[in-house]
């Protein structure tokens, strides 16, 4: 066989995972030339929540945080992760819109770009692969791998298949919420080797414990590219440790031939940004043990700090347990979507609302009635028609086509309504997907250097409440720590 390919998650998911996202780019840099020396298939260091977090909250473009590692990675490829009609935020934009992203990675230095559909539905994946391909992007669409009624090991090979027909360059099994058990693991690589043939790319977390074992039996099966994190911020709610997996094929013929010494001095420097991270109060030790509960409950890695902010918020700790055994009831009523961003905030959110209610589905955020009457695509599973009706309406209409071909345009207007303030074309597209974020940022960014490069105190960082408008309809606000996890 030959030797095992290895991403490194350290500049995106790892942080995103473990620490709301918060690292900075003067965080990276003094690692950065020992990472491109290593040897990884790819550095994945931008999209998933990153854009949303540097806008919001660290006071940094993140079109030039992109520019910046493209200079001081100019050996190793970089890969983002991108969510389908979402891009980078939680809505669909126009395909347009789409397209514009696409190609403005690309030309800022992304290589490799992941796309995944919160449900799976490949309609919501078309525009993306397609720009991916036209502007010369690696295209990897993903199977966000969950456990239902309605998720078999079948279900995802036929759909590995479609997403090949597309277009794909690999495949990734992105497995959000380390559900998928090291066996399964086995059994789902095997086939999918034999049935298709471009690589296939394993994303997992270590967030039951499980994470190590199921990458080694996916390596046994033959897996060709496996996500891992540097150990500073490797394990727990992030993906299983890279060295430990380097280290175990050594010598074997799945050996990565990555270099350990490289690591670890990049691993020193990372374990000081970890202390500094905990210092600030945005990485919270509870996402860094093993809680097999996970298997249960299926809630992603990031998605738990997410929740414990909320509760927070609303001081509410102790529901945490409550609110974990409500997350699968509310899926179940939703469909079973699988849980990552959005879908996993949308029903972590409404979770939390029917505990701290006392009353199921007493209030619906805007996000859950937009999941419910078809906005995000197609549910997989059969949804529970009472909650549906009572969430929009008893003539409430469901869209069952692509709902991107709803949108008209939008880039035009985004163009037209920054006139005068974007710089740049990459301005437009920041503001497209966050506006009275990147308008904030934007504001800022024209004031005295000094006072724009001021990142927010880790207590103005804290998320925002939920706050319940004048029609009761509760919102919880969509911000970088509302996490993939992926």
């Amino acid at each position: 066989m030959a030797k095992l390919l290895v991403t490194d998650t350290i500049l995106r998911d790892a942080h995103q995972s473990q620490a709301a996202t918060r690292m900075r780019i003067e965080d990276m840099l003094p690692a950065c030339e020992l990472l491109d020396s290593v040897g990884y298939w790819s550095l994945e260091c931008w999209g998933g929540a990153t854009f949303d977090s540097c806008l919001r909250f660290l006071n940094e473009d993140p079109w030039e945080r992109l520019r910046t590692l493209r200079k001081a990675l100019p050996h190793t490829k970089l890969q983002m992760l991108f969510r389908g009609q979402n891009i980078l935020g939680y809505k669909h934009y126009a395909d347009d819109v789409v397209e514009q992203f696409c190609r403005k990675a690309i030309e800022n230095g992304i290589d490799v770009i992941r796309i995944f559909d919160a449900l799976n539905d490949v309609r919501n994946l078309e525009a993306a692969i397609k720009y991916t391909k036209k502007y010369g992007g690696w295209c990897e669409p993903a199977l966000s791998y969950t456990i239902s009624p309605v998720h078999s090991e079948d279900y995802f090979v036929k759909l590995a298949k479609e997403l090949v027909q597309m277009g794909a360059d690999s495949i990734c099994i992105k497995d959000m919420a380390n559900l998928l058990l090291p066996y399964a693991a086995y059994n789902l690589v095997k086939r999918l080797k034999a049935e298709i043939d471009v690589p296939i790319h394993l994303h997992t977390h270590n967030t039951t414990g499980t994470g190590d074992m199921t990458i080694l039996k996916a390596v046994e099966a033959g897996v060709d590219i496996v996500d891992t994190a540097l150990s500073p911020m490797g394990n727990g709610t992030s993906q299983p440790a890279t060295e430990p997996l380097v280290a175990t094929l050594k010598g074997t013929d799945r050996d990565t031939g990555l270099d350990l010494n490289k690591m670890a001095e990049a691993a020193k420097h990372f374990r000081g940004v970890a202390a500094k991270l905990k210092q600030e109060g945005v990485l919270d030790p509870k996402v860094l043990s093993v809680d097999t509960n996970t298997l249960m409950y299926q809630v992603p890695g990031g998605m738990l700090s997410n929740l414990i902010s909320q509760l927070k918020q609303a001081n509410a700790e102790d529901k945490y347990y409550e609110v974990l055994a409500e997350i699968p009831r509310v899926r179940e009523d939703f469909g079973y979507p699988p849980l990552v961003t959005p879908t996993s905030q949308i029903v972590g959110s409404q979770a939390v609302l029917n505990v701290i209610s006392g009353e199921r589905y007493k209030m619906f955020t805007k996000e859950s009635k937009g999941l419910l009457a078809g906005e995000y695509g197609r549910l997989p599973g059969k949804v529970n028609e009472s909650v549906r009706r009572k969430a929009i309406g008893e003539n409430g209409k469901v869209i069952t086509c692509r709902p991107a071909d709803l949108l008209e345009p939008e880039l035009k207007k985004y163009t037209e309504e920054l006139k005068g303030i974007a710089k740049c074309e990459e301005d437009v597209l920041s503001y497209a997907l966050f506006p009275q974020v990147a308008m904030k940022f934007f504001e800022n960014r024209d004031k005295k250097p000094e006072a724009a490069a001021q990142p927010q105190s880790a207590q103005a960082q804290a998320p925002a409440k939920a706050s319940a408008s004048d029609n009761g309809d509760v919102r919880v606000l969509y911000v970088e720590d509302l996490t993939e996890n992926m």
